[in-house]
Parts: C-alpha cells; structure tokens; sequence
C-alpha cells in the first residue's frame, strides 16, 4: 500500500478514460487514483518531492483483467504456480486473474479445497487474484456450494466432456439443473466448457502428428449443440450463464438470439482463435493443441467480426500450461498431447497484433481485455481508470514491436505457440494498487497482490 509520501503522478497524451481517450495526468496515492485531470496537470506543486512522469505518448489503461487462468497449485506447481503465473501476469499487463477450479490437486469443489488453494497462494501473487470454484456431479447441493459462495468463490465452472482431469468429472443437463438454481439464487456466474460429445472422425492412431486429424475430430458441432443446450438451461434456471473459449463460429446466430432475448448470457474467446488460423499449423506441433481447437482462417475472421458487432463480449488467455513432457515435442505427437496453450504474459500484444489491422484501436482493447472481463468478475472498478478507483493500470505502446523468446517467457514452461512471433504492443509498466510491479523486463518489490472474493470476504 502506497503511503501518502509515496504520492505519485502519471501524464500521457493517449490516456483510456471511461469518456474516452484524451492527455490526462493522473494521481495515485494509498493504492487509489485521487485525481484525474485533463491535460498536464497544472496546479501541480512538488510539496512531497515527486515529480509528474511524463509517458508522452504510450497508452495509460486500465489493467488487463483475464478470469481464465490456470495456475494449477497446488498439486501441480511443477506445471505452473501462482509466483510464476502471476510474474507473467505483471509482465503482460495483467492486473488481475481468476484462477480456474481444475488442474490443481485438490480440484477446487469443496470448501476444504478452497481453503487449501487460497493458503497456496498466500504471498506469492505479484497481482491481484480471484477463483471460481467448479460444479461436478457429487457437489450439486446447497449444503456444498453456499459454503464456498460464502467464503468469497467468484461463480462456478462445468465441462459437459471430458475435462482431461479425473477428478474433476462431466457434468449432464441434469447435474446443472440441481446446481444452476443456487448460483442464480447468489448471482453469480456458471462457466461452461461447451462441448458436447458426438459424431466425429476418430483420430487416426497412426497419424498422431497430424493437427487435421486432430481438428476433424473435435468438430464445431460439439460446440453449437453444448451451447444450444445451455442457453436453453439459461432460460429454464435464470442462471448467468457464460461459454468459455468459444472457438466455433457457427454458434454465434444462437448466442445473438440468446442476448436479443434478454438471457443472462455471456461469451468469451481466445487470443490463439484470433492469432492462429489451422492452414498455418504444421503437423508435429503440439505446442499448437487446445480444446476447442483452434480453427481455419474464415472461422476465426468471423469470430473478429463478432468481437466487433460486440456478439463476443471480452477475450481472455485460457491460460493452460503443463510440463513439456506432456506436450510430446520430441515426438510430436498431436493426439496424445496436453490440450492447452501457454499463452498468460502475451495477451494484450497477440491480440492487438491483430487488431491493430483490422480496424481496432487501444480503447477496444481496454473495452474488451479490462472494463468487460472485469464487470463479469464481479469487480468493474477494475476496469476502468476513475477517480477513488484501484491504481491499477498498464502503460504500453502500441507502435512497438518485440519477438518472444524463452529469454523473455515469465510463466514456468517456455512452451508455447507464440514463441518467435514477432507481437506488437509492448508492456513498459504494470501498477497494481499503485504500485509499479513491473517495468521494462524486470520485476519490482516483492508479492503483494490481494484476493478478489465475492462480498470482500476471506477464505
């Protein structure tokens, strides 16, 4: 927590305010912004000894908030822990993550394992942090689930297919319409994992390179009938209802008649669907497997288009590493892999690589990547840069380009997709709560970050 001695003031001439982007000087003191001003500030006087640090033309945002994080600790720590997550985190401007139920062992579905996951995490997060808890077939009961609502759980996460976790088990229509009732009754948020299993070209056990192969078999159709069948558990329950990673872009005409019927219903997707195309990925190459997959080039154009029309209402990492022998790189063997991408501190710069060519500007990336994920967090003062509001914020410029590399890889496994694409928009700060976190490659100060929990309340 900044002290009142500790007083500082930030001018650029391209800061994201709520009204819009304009030269403004801002005032951080005690962890808040206490004052903005359009403009350089011009009452200024140094009584505590600081003086303004003019940015002159990067961008001031609000911080990057991602609710799609796998941390994976404990229980897994050797694939990625929160002092190495969230270090990548500061380095890519995130300002706060939600950390997912699954991947972690204890799998985060009972208070106990809330609990165990929350001492994990204790003074190692270099930002602030909040977790969904998960709905399995065995926990779909008040008893089990107002616990961890009461202890600060954020909203809870399905998957309607296999999850790749043993301990973490599909759950059916009917398992949902048992938990969906409480989430509604508390207001918080259920996410899905919307695949539903059906017909498909197996992958071809002797072809276990081939990303086509691979792709044929998770086809869009597993997508558009999941989240068919959970816009319709929407309507039944009143729930809050979110699909996470959307990848298929023929359900997006249900996901529009879902909205424009006033459903409580929410999309996100994913910096690799917008990156990536599969034209472009060669067989052996693990590094490039998630679920959903990532898609052909006209699917993904669609997917902008509906970022754009405001169809998809924020994007977020999906964040899933694992250690590199489960990617089977030696091999590169695509079947057999990890389904997940590595992708936490690159955010912001892969998706503006793209944006910045297609229409967008800086302001749609604070819309998309701050303001919007962190209203569905629960915590819109994240996401916008006001007066009283937490100093949390990202200094970057847009103009500059830099490659990834594993020298400049801050999450624990440099195995990921992104490495030696040459990405544009580059991090120079990171403020979380006023204080600067991250600056031009280096981490500074020691863990500070806070937890996020529903109501404020503690584990």
């Amino acid at each position: 927590m900044l002290h009142k001695q500790d007083t500082q003031y930030l001018y650029s001439r391209r800061v994201i305010l709520p009204e819009g982007t304009q030269p403004a000087t801002l005032t951080l003191a005690d962890g808040k912004i206490t004052h903005i001003q359009t403009g350089l500030r011009d009452d200024f006087e140094s009584e505590d000894g600081q003086a303004i640090t003019n940015y002159e033309d990067l961008v001031i945002m609000p911080g990057v908030v991602d609710p799609h994080v796998h941390v994976n600790e404990p229980g897994r720590t050797e694939w990625e822990g929160f002092r190495t997550a969230t270090r990548a985190a500061a380095a890519g401007g995130v300002t706060t993550l939600v950390d997912m139920p699954l991947n972690s062992s204890p799998v985060t579905t009972t208070l106990e394992a809330f609990r165990k996951k929350a001492n994990a995490a204790q003074h190692k997060c270099w930002v602030d942090v909040g977790f969904w808890g998960g709905i399995v077939p065995d926990n779909c009961k008040a008893d089990i689930l107002e616990p961890m609502i009461e202890a600060g759980i954020l909203g809870f996460k399905a998957f309607l297919i296999h999850s790749g976790i043993d301990d973490f088990p599909q759950s059916t229509a009917e398992d949902l319409r048992k938990a969906m009732p409480i989430l509604a009754k508390h207001n918080i948020p259920l996410l899905v994992h919307a695949e539903l299993e059906g017909e498909a070209p197996a992958h071809d056990p002797n072809t276990p390179e081939s990303y086509e192969a691979f792709l044929a078999s998770r086809p869009k159709a597993w997508e558009d009938r999941a989240i068919e069948m959970m816009i319709d558990l929407c309507r039944e329950t009143g729930c809050a209802t979110h699909i996470v990673h959307l990848s298929s872009s023929s359900a997006l005409p249900a996901i529009a008649a879902a909205k424009a019927e006033g459903l409580p219903f929410t999309v996100e997707t994913c910096p690799h669907y917008l990156y990536f195309h599969a034209e472009q990925i060669p067989d052996g190459h693990p590094e490039y497997k998630c679920m959903p997959p990532i898609r052909e080039k006209e699917n993904a154009d669609k997917l902008w288009q509906a970022l754009k029309d405001g169809l998809i209402d924020f994007v977020v990492t999906d964040h899933s590493p694992c250690v590199p022998g489960l990617k089977h790189l030696e091999t590169g063997d695509v079947l057999h892999a990890w389904g997940g991408i590595a992708s936490l501190q690159f955010g912001l710069s892969s998706v503006w690589t793209r944006a910045r060519k297609r229409g967008f500007t800086p302001e749609h990336m604070a819309q998309l990547m701050s303001q919007a994920p962190a209203k569905f967090a629960g915590r819109p003062e994240k996401g916008q840069l006001t007066v009283g509001g937490p100093a949390d914020l990202v200094i970057w410029d847009p103009e500059a380009q830099f490659v990834v590399s594993a020298e400049n890889i801050f999450f624990k496994h440099a195995v990921t997709p992104y490495q030696n694409q040459a990405l544009w928009g580059k991090v120079h700060k990171t403020f979380v709560g006023g204080r600067c976190v991250y600056q031009y490659g280096e981490h500074l100060q020691t863990p500070s970050g806070s937890f996020i929990l529903k109501r404020s309340k503690q584990a």
